[in-house]
């Protein structure tokens, strides 16, 4: 897997691990994310079963496992979630947050490791990120992919992790971890958004939020990083979004043969 260092000022780090080249080719690609504040760890959307060792390898470079004190899930999906057990196997002392919605639909990815979940209230609250007193702040996007959504800004780097919203299905031959060429990138995340996000309503709530916070870059869970002008650019882009509108074809009673 690719990782990069995205900040790292004053023992404050943020890095993406993601493009796995050996996964297999039915498993969307997914990206990971570590902050890490003098030494301790937050992880961001771990991943997935299939893709854990591939991630704990690549993270083995930046930090120790026993020096992760929290895992932020920003909905419940496996590709977020269904590692956990495998973390916590690792690590006992780990705290993993998630939405009030999904404590008891995550505990069933348990592989015999009892998860210990702190629920997120739908306002959102703030995480700290280890011991230290520095802290991340859950940002409700309720709807935005999720009923029960988060994101996660850290105001000490600026970042904002976004989940699904801005994500994008990038082919194998466009590696590049940071969009370099917002034009280019949309034909990636136009049908990522109109099927998986559900609300304009939504939508158009959180990108206000996420202009009040202002920041540097923004990080979603598949695709690429928003960094500089390319964050100005996809808000716009999401404003001028109508999501959530069915446009298949019209219900029969014909059901298709099996294949």
């Amino acid at each position: 897997m690719q990782s990069k260092t995205l900040f790292n000022e004053n023992g404050h780090q943020w890095i993406v691990i993601g493009r796995d080249p050996h996964k297999d080719a039915h498993v969307i690609d997914t990206n990971e994310y570590v902050i890490i504040s003098r030494g301790q760890a937050m992880l961001l959307d771990p991943g997935g079963i299939q893709i854990f060792p591939q991630v704990l390898a690549e993270l083995a470079k930046y930090v120790r496992v026993q020096d992760i004190r929290v895992i932020f899930a920003s909905h419940q999906d496996p590709d977020i979630s269904s590692s956990r057990a495998m973390w916590l196997d690792l690590n006992l002392g780990i705290k993993t947050y998630c939405s009030w919605l999904w404590t008891g639909f995550i505990s069933h990815f348990s592989t015999g490791t009892a998860i210990g979940l702190t629920a997120i209230p739908d306002e959102g609250m703030r995480i700290k990120i280890g011991d230290l007193g520095v802290e991340g702040e859950a940002v409700p996007a309720h709807y935005c992919h999720s009923s029960g959504n988060f994101s996660l800004y850290d105001p000490l780097a600026g970042i904002l992790l976004s989940g699904d919203i801005g994500s994008a299905l990038v082919p194998s031959h466009e590696a590049d971890l940071i969009v370099t060429d917002f034009d280019h990138h949309i034909q990636y995340m136009r049908g990522f958004h109109l099927r998986w996000i559900p609300s304009t309503t939504a939508l158009r709530s959180w990108t206000q939020r996420i202009r009040a916070l202002k920041p540097r870059m923004i990080c979603p869970q598949h695709g690429s990083v928003y960094q500089g002008d390319m964050v100005t650019r996809l808000l716009d882009w999401l404003d001028s979004l109508e999501v959530g509108q069915w446009t298949g074809s019209t219900p029969t009673h014909d059901i298709p043969k099996a294949a």
